[in-house]
Protein backbone atom coordinates (compact mmCIF):
# COMPACT_ATOMS: atom_id res chain seq x y z
CA UNK A 1 0.00 0.00 0.00
CA UNK A 2 1.36 3.42 -1.04
CA UNK A 3 0.40 6.66 0.70
CA UNK A 4 0.48 9.72 -1.53
CA UNK A 5 0.15 13.31 -0.45
CA UNK A 6 -1.70 15.88 -2.52
CA UNK A 7 -0.06 19.32 -2.52
CA UNK A 8 -2.10 22.50 -2.87
CA UNK A 9 -1.85 23.47 -6.57
CA UNK A 10 -1.79 26.90 -8.16
CA UNK A 11 -5.32 27.01 -9.62
CA UNK A 12 -4.77 30.44 -11.16
CA UNK A 13 -2.00 32.54 -12.60
CA UNK A 14 0.51 33.53 -9.96
CA UNK A 15 -1.51 32.59 -6.86
CA UNK A 16 0.66 31.96 -3.81
CA UNK A 17 -1.83 30.84 -1.16
CA UNK A 18 -5.39 29.66 -0.54
CA UNK A 19 -7.73 28.93 2.36
CA UNK A 20 -9.24 25.48 2.84
CA UNK A 21 -12.91 26.38 3.19
CA UNK A 22 -14.60 22.98 3.46
CA UNK A 23 -13.55 19.35 3.21
CA UNK A 24 -15.82 17.08 1.17
CA UNK A 25 -14.16 13.88 2.42
CA UNK A 26 -12.99 12.48 5.75
CA UNK A 27 -10.44 9.84 6.79
CA UNK A 28 -11.62 6.40 5.74
CA UNK A 29 -13.57 7.61 2.69
CA UNK A 30 -12.86 5.96 -0.64
CA UNK A 31 -12.24 8.39 -3.50
CA UNK A 32 -11.88 8.00 -7.23
CA UNK A 33 -9.87 10.15 -9.59
CA UNK A 34 -11.58 13.55 -10.08
CA UNK A 35 -13.81 13.18 -7.01
CA UNK A 36 -14.00 16.54 -5.24
CA UNK A 37 -11.77 16.60 -2.15
CA UNK A 38 -12.37 20.10 -0.82
CA UNK A 39 -13.25 23.69 -1.60
CA UNK A 40 -10.57 26.35 -1.38
CA UNK A 41 -10.84 30.11 -1.56
CA UNK A 42 -8.12 31.90 -3.46
CA UNK A 43 -7.67 35.60 -4.04
CA UNK A 44 -9.82 35.09 -7.13
CA UNK A 45 -12.71 32.79 -6.27
CA UNK A 46 -14.04 29.64 -4.61
CA UNK A 47 -12.60 26.54 -6.31
CA UNK A 48 -13.26 22.81 -5.96
CA UNK A 49 -10.15 20.59 -5.95
CA UNK A 50 -10.50 17.17 -7.63
CA UNK A 51 -8.51 14.17 -6.47
CA UNK A 52 -5.54 13.15 -8.63
CA UNK A 53 -5.48 9.72 -6.92
CA UNK A 54 -7.85 6.80 -6.37
CA UNK A 55 -7.76 5.15 -2.97
CA UNK A 56 -8.65 5.70 0.67
CA UNK A 57 -8.28 8.97 2.55
CA UNK A 58 -5.88 8.40 5.43
CA UNK A 59 -5.44 11.91 6.82
CA UNK A 60 -6.53 15.51 6.34
CA UNK A 61 -3.35 17.51 6.80
CA UNK A 62 -4.92 21.00 6.96
CA UNK A 63 -7.94 22.08 8.99
CA UNK A 64 -10.82 24.07 7.56
CA UNK A 65 -10.32 27.84 7.77
CA UNK A 66 -6.52 27.62 7.54
CA UNK A 67 -4.64 29.48 4.79
CA UNK A 68 -1.64 27.63 3.37
CA UNK A 69 0.90 28.32 0.66
CA UNK A 70 0.82 26.69 -2.75
CA UNK A 71 2.79 23.43 -2.63
CA UNK A 72 1.78 22.55 0.93
CA UNK A 73 0.54 18.97 1.43
CA UNK A 74 -3.14 19.09 2.39
CA UNK A 75 -4.36 15.46 2.24
CA UNK A 76 -2.95 11.91 2.26
CA UNK A 77 -4.50 9.11 0.18
CA UNK A 78 -3.44 5.45 0.31
CA UNK A 79 -3.41 3.46 -2.90
CA UNK A 80 -3.91 -0.32 -2.44
CA UNK A 81 -2.58 -3.12 -4.60
CA UNK A 82 -4.54 -4.05 -7.68
CA UNK A 83 -7.61 -6.04 -6.81
CA UNK A 84 -7.49 -5.02 -3.14
CA UNK A 85 -10.69 -3.07 -3.35
CA UNK A 86 -13.63 -2.52 -5.61
CA UNK A 87 -13.79 0.61 -7.69
CA UNK A 88 -15.09 3.58 -5.80
CA UNK A 89 -18.75 4.33 -6.26
CA UNK A 90 -19.16 7.59 -8.16
CA UNK A 91 -20.28 10.35 -5.86
CA UNK A 92 -22.82 12.98 -6.67
CA UNK A 93 -21.26 16.41 -7.15
CA UNK A 94 -21.14 18.19 -3.81
CA UNK A 95 -23.11 21.32 -3.23
CA UNK A 96 -21.22 24.41 -2.18
CA UNK A 97 -22.31 25.70 1.22
CA UNK A 98 -22.31 29.18 -0.29
CA UNK A 99 -24.98 28.40 -2.88
CA UNK A 100 -27.95 30.68 -2.26
CA UNK A 101 -31.24 29.90 -4.00
CA UNK A 102 -31.87 33.24 -5.75
CA UNK A 103 -27.60 38.13 -5.66
CA UNK A 104 -28.48 37.86 -3.83
CA UNK A 105 -28.23 40.49 -8.09
CA UNK A 106 -25.11 42.20 -6.84
CA UNK A 107 -24.89 43.56 -9.04
CA UNK A 108 -32.69 42.68 -4.57
CA UNK A 109 -31.58 39.05 -6.07
CA UNK A 110 -29.06 38.47 -8.96
CA UNK A 111 -31.38 36.05 -10.67
CA UNK A 112 -34.26 38.50 -10.88
CA UNK A 113 -34.88 39.07 -14.58
CA UNK A 114 -35.17 42.80 -14.35
CA UNK A 115 -31.63 43.84 -13.61
CA UNK A 116 -30.07 40.43 -13.14
CA UNK A 117 -29.84 40.97 -9.34
CA UNK A 118 -31.18 38.86 -6.34
CA UNK A 119 -34.90 39.48 -5.65
CA UNK A 120 -34.34 39.42 -1.90
CA UNK A 121 -30.97 41.07 -2.06
CA UNK A 122 -28.22 43.47 -7.10
CA UNK A 123 -25.76 41.17 -9.74
CA UNK A 124 -25.41 44.17 -5.76
CA UNK A 125 -27.55 43.28 -1.21
CA UNK A 126 -29.24 40.10 -0.51
CA UNK A 127 -31.95 38.94 1.82
CA UNK A 128 -31.18 36.56 4.65
CA UNK A 129 -30.90 32.88 3.90
CA UNK A 130 -33.65 30.68 5.22
CA UNK A 131 -31.35 29.07 7.76
CA UNK A 132 -29.36 32.18 8.62
CA UNK A 133 -31.58 33.34 11.46
CA UNK A 134 -33.63 31.77 14.20
CA UNK A 135 -37.28 32.53 13.64
CA UNK A 136 -39.24 33.76 16.64
CA UNK A 137 -42.75 32.57 17.40
CA UNK A 138 -45.55 34.84 16.24
CA UNK A 139 -48.81 35.44 18.02
CA UNK A 140 -50.47 34.79 14.69
CA UNK A 141 -48.45 32.49 12.46
CA UNK A 142 -48.06 33.65 8.88
CA UNK A 143 -49.28 30.27 7.63
CA UNK A 144 -52.64 30.75 9.31
CA UNK A 145 -53.07 34.13 7.64
CA UNK A 146 -52.19 32.61 4.26
CA UNK A 147 -54.68 29.81 4.78
CA UNK A 148 -57.40 32.27 5.72
CA UNK A 149 -56.71 34.57 2.78
CA UNK A 150 -58.96 34.38 -0.29
CA UNK A 151 -57.52 32.44 -3.18
CA UNK A 152 -59.41 34.10 -6.01
CA UNK A 153 -56.26 35.23 -7.79
CA UNK A 154 -54.34 32.98 -10.11
CA UNK A 155 -50.76 31.91 -9.45
CA UNK A 156 -48.98 34.36 -11.72
CA UNK A 157 -45.56 35.88 -11.65
CA UNK A 158 -43.27 33.21 -10.32
CA UNK A 159 -40.38 35.02 -12.01
CA UNK A 160 -39.71 38.70 -11.59
CA UNK A 161 -39.74 40.87 -14.67
CA UNK A 162 -38.19 44.27 -15.17
CA UNK A 163 -41.43 46.19 -14.81
CA UNK A 164 -42.25 44.55 -11.46
CA UNK A 165 -38.89 45.39 -9.90
CA UNK A 166 -39.06 48.99 -11.02
CA UNK A 167 -42.64 49.55 -9.85
CA UNK A 168 -41.56 48.59 -6.33
CA UNK A 169 -40.03 52.06 -6.15
CA UNK A 170 -43.42 53.71 -6.70
CA UNK A 171 -45.50 54.64 -3.66
CA UNK A 172 -49.19 55.24 -3.31
CA UNK A 173 -49.89 58.89 -2.56
CA UNK A 174 -53.08 60.50 -1.32
CA UNK A 175 -55.30 61.86 -4.06
CA UNK A 176 -55.09 65.61 -4.59
CA UNK A 177 -57.80 67.70 -2.95
CA UNK A 178 -60.93 68.05 -5.01
CA UNK A 179 -61.66 71.36 -6.68
CA UNK A 180 -65.15 72.72 -6.64
CA UNK A 181 -65.02 73.63 -10.27
CA UNK A 182 -63.03 72.56 -13.28
CA UNK A 183 -62.38 76.17 -14.06
CA UNK A 184 -60.61 76.58 -10.72
CA UNK A 185 -58.02 73.93 -11.62
CA UNK A 186 -55.32 74.94 -14.07
CA UNK A 187 -54.33 72.63 -16.98
CA UNK A 188 -50.90 72.23 -15.40
CA UNK A 189 -52.45 71.08 -12.12
CA UNK A 190 -54.73 68.60 -13.90
CA UNK A 191 -51.80 67.26 -15.90
CA UNK A 192 -49.66 66.88 -12.77
CA UNK A 193 -52.50 65.10 -10.93
CA UNK A 194 -53.02 62.66 -13.81
CA UNK A 195 -49.28 62.01 -14.09
CA UNK A 196 -49.03 61.32 -10.35
CA UNK A 197 -51.76 58.72 -10.60
CA UNK A 198 -50.09 57.01 -13.57
CA UNK A 199 -46.65 56.84 -12.02
CA UNK A 200 -47.53 55.87 -8.45
CA UNK A 201 -50.41 53.41 -8.79
CA UNK A 202 -49.65 50.02 -7.25
CA UNK A 203 -51.44 47.17 -9.00
CA UNK A 204 -53.06 44.47 -6.83
CA UNK A 205 -56.34 42.55 -6.78
CA UNK A 206 -58.85 43.23 -3.97
CA UNK A 207 -58.11 39.95 -2.11
CA UNK A 208 -54.40 40.82 -2.13
CA UNK A 209 -55.08 44.32 -0.81
CA UNK A 210 -57.13 42.86 2.06
CA UNK A 211 -54.36 40.35 2.77
CA UNK A 212 -51.82 43.22 2.88
CA UNK A 213 -54.00 45.14 5.35
CA UNK A 214 -54.28 42.04 7.57
CA UNK A 215 -50.49 41.76 7.66
CA UNK A 216 -49.93 45.49 8.07
CA UNK A 217 -47.91 45.72 4.84
CA UNK A 218 -47.76 48.77 2.59
CA UNK A 219 -48.15 47.50 -0.97
CA UNK A 220 -45.76 50.17 -2.21
CA UNK A 221 -42.95 48.47 -0.26
CA UNK A 222 -43.43 45.10 -1.97
CA UNK A 223 -41.63 44.01 -5.14
CA UNK A 224 -44.41 42.80 -7.47
CA UNK A 225 -43.92 39.71 -9.64
CA UNK A 226 -47.33 39.44 -11.32
CA UNK A 227 -47.58 39.09 -15.06
CA UNK A 228 -48.81 42.66 -15.48
CA UNK A 229 -46.64 44.06 -12.70
CA UNK A 230 -49.17 43.55 -9.92
CA UNK A 231 -48.44 42.46 -6.36
CA UNK A 232 -49.48 38.84 -5.74
CA UNK A 233 -50.28 36.92 -2.55
CA UNK A 234 -46.94 35.08 -2.89
CA UNK A 235 -45.16 38.45 -2.96
CA UNK A 236 -46.74 39.35 0.39
CA UNK A 237 -45.78 36.01 1.94
CA UNK A 238 -42.19 36.43 0.76
CA UNK A 239 -42.04 40.04 1.97
CA UNK A 240 -43.40 39.16 5.41
CA UNK A 241 -40.92 36.29 5.81
CA UNK A 242 -38.02 38.52 4.86
CA UNK A 243 -39.21 41.31 7.16
CA UNK A 244 -39.47 38.95 10.12
CA UNK A 245 -36.04 37.49 9.40
CA UNK A 246 -34.49 40.95 9.23
CA UNK A 247 -36.09 41.88 12.58
CA UNK A 248 -34.76 38.69 14.13
CA UNK A 249 -31.34 39.38 12.69
CA UNK A 250 -31.36 42.96 14.01
CA UNK A 251 -32.38 41.81 17.47
CA UNK A 252 -29.60 39.22 17.43
CA UNK A 253 -27.07 41.79 16.24
CA UNK A 254 -27.84 44.38 18.91
CA UNK A 255 -27.99 41.79 21.68
CA UNK A 256 -24.19 42.00 21.68
CA UNK A 257 -24.47 45.56 23.03
CA UNK A 258 -25.17 44.10 26.49
CA UNK A 259 -21.85 42.28 26.57
CA UNK A 260 -18.60 43.64 28.09
CA UNK A 261 -16.87 46.31 26.02
CA UNK A 262 -14.15 44.00 24.68
CA UNK A 263 -16.84 41.64 23.34
CA UNK A 264 -18.92 44.28 21.58
CA UNK A 265 -16.70 44.46 18.51
CA UNK A 266 -16.85 41.75 15.87
CA UNK A 267 -13.51 41.18 14.18
CA UNK A 268 -13.69 39.81 10.64
CA UNK A 269 -10.40 38.70 9.05
CA UNK A 270 -9.86 40.18 5.59
CA UNK A 271 -8.74 37.37 3.31
CA UNK A 272 -9.41 35.58 0.06
CA UNK A 273 -11.51 37.38 -2.52
CA UNK A 274 -12.24 40.38 -0.28
CA UNK A 275 -8.55 40.91 0.48
CA UNK A 276 -7.63 40.77 -3.20
CA UNK A 277 -10.51 43.08 -4.16
CA UNK A 278 -9.56 45.64 -1.51
CA UNK A 279 -5.95 45.71 -2.70
CA UNK A 280 -7.01 46.03 -6.34
CA UNK A 281 -9.48 48.86 -5.63
CA UNK A 282 -6.88 50.85 -3.68
CA UNK A 283 -4.33 50.38 -6.45
CA UNK A 284 -6.84 51.46 -9.09
CA UNK A 285 -8.23 54.45 -7.17
CA UNK A 286 -4.79 55.89 -6.41
CA UNK A 287 -2.97 55.06 -9.65
CA UNK A 288 -5.56 55.85 -12.34
CA UNK A 289 -6.91 59.44 -12.30
CA UNK A 290 -10.67 58.86 -12.32
CA UNK A 291 -13.15 61.15 -14.03
CA UNK A 292 -16.89 60.42 -13.99
CA UNK A 293 -19.79 61.63 -16.15
CA UNK A 294 -23.53 60.92 -16.07
CA UNK A 295 -26.41 60.90 -18.53
CA UNK A 296 -30.17 60.47 -18.06
CA UNK A 297 -31.73 58.14 -20.61
CA UNK A 298 -35.30 57.50 -21.76
CA UNK A 299 -35.21 53.69 -21.81
CA UNK A 300 -38.91 53.20 -22.65
CA UNK A 301 -38.16 51.57 -26.00
CA UNK A 302 -35.61 49.29 -24.35
CA UNK A 303 -38.33 48.17 -21.94
CA UNK A 304 -40.68 47.47 -24.84
CA UNK A 305 -37.93 45.58 -26.68
CA UNK A 306 -37.20 43.45 -23.62
CA UNK A 307 -40.89 42.55 -23.34
CA UNK A 308 -40.93 41.44 -26.98
CA UNK A 309 -37.81 39.32 -26.47
CA UNK A 310 -39.37 37.58 -23.46
CA UNK A 311 -42.26 36.29 -25.54
CA UNK A 312 -40.12 35.55 -28.60
CA UNK A 313 -39.78 31.90 -29.55
CA UNK A 314 -36.04 32.38 -30.11
CA UNK A 315 -35.58 33.45 -26.47
CA UNK A 316 -37.83 30.83 -24.92
CA UNK A 317 -36.39 29.66 -21.59
CA UNK A 318 -33.76 32.44 -21.55
CA UNK A 319 -33.85 35.17 -18.91
CA UNK A 320 -33.86 38.58 -20.55
CA UNK A 321 -33.45 41.96 -18.87
CA UNK A 322 -32.37 45.51 -19.78
CA UNK A 323 -28.84 44.51 -18.73
CA UNK A 324 -28.67 42.50 -21.96
CA UNK A 325 -29.41 45.59 -24.05
CA UNK A 326 -26.92 47.66 -22.05
CA UNK A 327 -24.22 45.04 -22.58
CA UNK A 328 -24.86 45.08 -26.32
CA UNK A 329 -24.87 48.89 -26.27
CA UNK A 330 -21.48 49.00 -24.52
CA UNK A 331 -19.98 46.63 -27.10
CA UNK A 332 -21.43 48.72 -29.94
CA UNK A 333 -20.26 52.02 -28.44
CA UNK A 334 -16.74 50.69 -27.77
CA UNK A 335 -16.40 49.73 -31.43
CA UNK A 336 -17.11 53.38 -32.30
CA UNK A 337 -14.75 54.66 -29.56
CA UNK A 338 -11.95 52.03 -29.39
CA UNK A 339 -9.76 53.78 -26.81
CA UNK A 340 -12.23 53.06 -24.00
CA UNK A 341 -11.43 49.37 -24.50
CA UNK A 342 -7.77 49.63 -23.60
CA UNK A 343 -5.05 49.32 -20.95
CA UNK A 344 -2.47 51.82 -19.69
CA UNK A 345 0.93 50.11 -19.43
CA UNK A 346 3.79 51.73 -17.54
CA UNK A 347 7.36 51.21 -18.78
CA UNK A 348 6.43 48.29 -21.04
CA UNK A 349 9.81 48.27 -22.81
CA UNK A 350 12.03 48.84 -19.77
CA UNK A 351 12.99 52.32 -21.01
CA UNK A 352 10.52 54.32 -19.00
CA UNK A 353 8.09 54.80 -21.89
CA UNK A 354 4.40 54.16 -21.13
CA UNK A 355 2.06 52.67 -23.72
CA UNK A 356 -1.67 52.46 -24.35
CA UNK A 357 -2.76 49.01 -25.50
CA UNK A 358 -6.06 49.24 -27.42
CA UNK A 359 -7.83 45.86 -27.49
CA UNK A 360 -9.49 44.82 -30.74
CA UNK A 361 -11.66 42.37 -28.84
CA UNK A 362 -14.09 42.75 -25.96
CA UNK A 363 -13.91 40.68 -22.77
CA UNK A 364 -16.93 42.28 -21.14
CA UNK A 365 -16.78 42.23 -17.33
CA UNK A 366 -19.96 42.11 -15.23
CA UNK A 367 -19.42 43.12 -11.60
CA UNK A 368 -21.13 40.68 -9.23
CA UNK A 369 -21.48 41.00 -5.46
CA UNK A 370 -21.17 37.70 -3.63
CA UNK A 371 -21.00 36.78 0.07
CA UNK A 372 -17.23 36.44 -0.36
CA UNK A 373 -16.77 39.85 -1.94
CA UNK A 374 -16.90 41.55 -5.30
CA UNK A 375 -16.09 39.44 -8.35
CA UNK A 376 -15.83 40.60 -11.95
CA UNK A 377 -16.06 37.62 -14.31
CA UNK A 378 -16.00 38.50 -17.98
CA UNK A 379 -17.55 37.23 -21.19
CA UNK A 380 -14.74 36.38 -23.58
CA UNK A 381 -14.91 37.82 -27.12
CA UNK A 382 -18.32 39.33 -26.42
CA UNK A 383 -18.09 41.29 -29.68
CA UNK A 384 -18.63 38.06 -31.64
CA UNK A 385 -21.83 37.01 -29.84
CA UNK A 386 -25.34 37.42 -31.15
CA UNK A 387 -27.99 38.90 -28.87
CA UNK A 388 -29.19 35.43 -27.94
CA UNK A 389 -25.67 34.13 -27.32
CA UNK A 390 -24.93 37.17 -25.15
CA UNK A 391 -28.10 36.53 -23.12
CA UNK A 392 -27.04 32.92 -22.52
CA UNK A 393 -23.56 34.05 -21.49
CA UNK A 394 -24.99 36.57 -19.01
CA UNK A 395 -27.27 33.91 -17.50
CA UNK A 396 -24.37 31.48 -17.09
CA UNK A 397 -22.14 34.16 -15.58
CA UNK A 398 -24.79 35.17 -13.02
CA UNK A 399 -25.54 31.56 -12.06
CA UNK A 400 -21.88 30.76 -11.42
CA UNK A 401 -21.30 33.98 -9.47
CA UNK A 402 -24.26 33.34 -7.15
CA UNK A 403 -23.07 29.80 -6.51
CA UNK A 404 -19.47 30.87 -5.91
CA UNK A 405 -18.32 28.70 -8.83
CA UNK A 406 -16.61 31.41 -10.87
CA UNK A 407 -13.16 30.17 -11.87
CA UNK A 408 -10.01 32.35 -11.80
CA UNK A 409 -9.62 32.15 -15.57
CA UNK A 410 -13.09 33.65 -15.98
CA UNK A 411 -11.99 36.80 -14.13
CA UNK A 412 -8.77 37.36 -16.03
CA UNK A 413 -8.24 39.43 -19.14
CA UNK A 414 -11.23 41.78 -18.83
CA UNK A 415 -11.21 44.85 -21.07
CA UNK A 416 -14.25 46.91 -19.97
CA UNK A 417 -16.75 46.45 -17.11
CA UNK A 418 -20.44 47.02 -16.45
CA UNK A 419 -21.82 47.22 -12.89
CA UNK A 420 -25.58 46.85 -12.48
CA UNK A 421 -26.28 48.92 -9.36
CA UNK A 422 -29.86 49.46 -10.52
CA UNK A 423 -30.72 46.00 -9.25
CA UNK A 424 -30.43 47.47 -5.75
CA UNK A 425 -32.67 50.43 -6.55
CA UNK A 426 -29.71 52.83 -6.84
CA UNK A 427 -30.03 55.62 -9.41
CA UNK A 428 -26.35 56.01 -10.26
CA UNK A 429 -22.84 56.05 -8.81
CA UNK A 430 -19.14 56.63 -9.43
CA UNK A 431 -17.65 53.13 -9.73
CA UNK A 432 -13.93 52.44 -9.44
CA UNK A 433 -12.32 51.17 -12.62
CA UNK A 434 -11.42 47.49 -12.63
CA UNK A 435 -7.58 47.21 -12.57
CA UNK A 436 -6.08 46.78 -16.03
CA UNK A 437 -8.97 48.62 -17.71
CA UNK A 438 -9.73 52.28 -18.41
CA UNK A 439 -13.54 52.44 -18.30
CA UNK A 440 -16.52 51.16 -16.30
CA UNK A 441 -20.24 51.85 -16.79
CA UNK A 442 -22.73 51.91 -13.88
CA UNK A 443 -26.31 50.99 -14.86
CA UNK A 444 -28.85 52.67 -12.56
CA UNK A 445 -32.39 51.59 -11.77
CA UNK A 446 -35.13 52.19 -14.33
CA UNK A 447 -38.11 54.13 -12.96
CA UNK A 448 -41.15 55.81 -14.38
CA UNK A 449 -40.58 59.55 -14.13
CA UNK A 450 -42.05 62.71 -15.64
CA UNK A 451 -40.32 63.33 -18.97
CA UNK A 452 -40.76 66.06 -21.56
CA UNK A 453 -41.44 64.55 -24.99
CA UNK A 454 -42.49 66.71 -27.93
CA UNK A 455 -43.39 69.52 -25.57
CA UNK A 456 -45.59 67.38 -23.32
CA UNK A 457 -44.85 66.01 -19.85
CA UNK A 458 -45.58 62.28 -19.82
CA UNK A 459 -44.45 59.30 -17.73
CA UNK A 460 -41.50 57.44 -19.28
CA UNK A 461 -39.05 54.73 -18.13
CA UNK A 462 -35.93 56.68 -17.17
CA UNK A 463 -32.49 55.49 -16.07
CA UNK A 464 -29.19 57.20 -15.33
CA UNK A 465 -25.87 55.90 -16.63
CA UNK A 466 -22.67 56.72 -14.77
CA UNK A 467 -19.26 56.18 -16.30
CA UNK A 468 -15.80 56.34 -14.73
CA UNK A 469 -12.72 56.65 -16.94
CA UNK A 470 -8.93 56.67 -16.63
CA UNK A 471 -8.17 60.25 -17.66
CA UNK A 472 -4.68 59.26 -18.83
CA UNK A 473 -6.33 57.41 -21.72
CA UNK A 474 -9.89 58.70 -22.01
CA UNK A 475 -10.31 62.46 -22.15
CA UNK A 476 -13.56 64.37 -21.69
CA UNK A 477 -14.53 64.40 -25.35
CA UNK A 478 -14.02 60.64 -25.80
CA UNK A 479 -15.85 59.70 -22.60
CA UNK A 480 -18.79 61.94 -23.56
CA UNK A 481 -19.06 60.44 -27.05
CA UNK A 482 -18.88 56.90 -25.67
CA UNK A 483 -21.59 57.51 -23.06
CA UNK A 484 -23.77 59.27 -25.64
CA UNK A 485 -23.48 56.23 -27.92
CA UNK A 486 -24.46 53.85 -25.10
CA UNK A 487 -27.43 56.08 -24.28
CA UNK A 488 -28.48 56.18 -27.93
CA UNK A 489 -28.91 52.38 -28.01
CA UNK A 490 -30.97 52.34 -24.82
CA UNK A 491 -33.19 55.05 -26.28
CA UNK A 492 -33.51 53.26 -29.63
CA UNK A 493 -32.43 49.57 -29.63
CA UNK A 494 -33.24 49.36 -33.34
CA UNK A 495 -29.88 51.07 -33.98
CA UNK A 496 -28.26 47.71 -33.22
CA UNK A 497 -29.69 46.45 -36.50
CA UNK A 498 -27.76 49.04 -38.55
Amino acid sequence: MTVKKFNLPDVGEGLTEAEVVAWKVKPGDTVAINDVLCEIETAKSLVELPSPFAGTVTELLVEEGITVEVGTAIIAVSEGQEGDSAPATPQAPPVSPEVDEVFTPVYGKLSAEDNEQPATSPLVGSGPKADAVKRRARKRPLESVVAAAPVAEDAEGTVQDVTSVLQANAAEVPAPKRVTSVSQESPATRGSRALTGLVNKVLAKPPVRKFARDLGIDLADVVPTGHRGEVTREDLVSYQAQRDAELDQAESFWSASKKPQDQRIERIPVKGVRKATARAMVDSAFSAPHVSIFVDVDASRTMEFVKRLKVSRDFEGIKVSPLLILAKAVIWAAARNPSVNATWVDDSDGKGAAEIHVKHYMNLGIAAATPRGLMVPNIKDAQDLSLKELALALNELATKARAGKTQPAEMQGGTLTVTNIGALGIDTGTPIINPGEVAIVAFGTIKQKPWVLDGEVIPRWITTLGGSFDHRVVDGDLSARFMADVAAILEEPALLLD
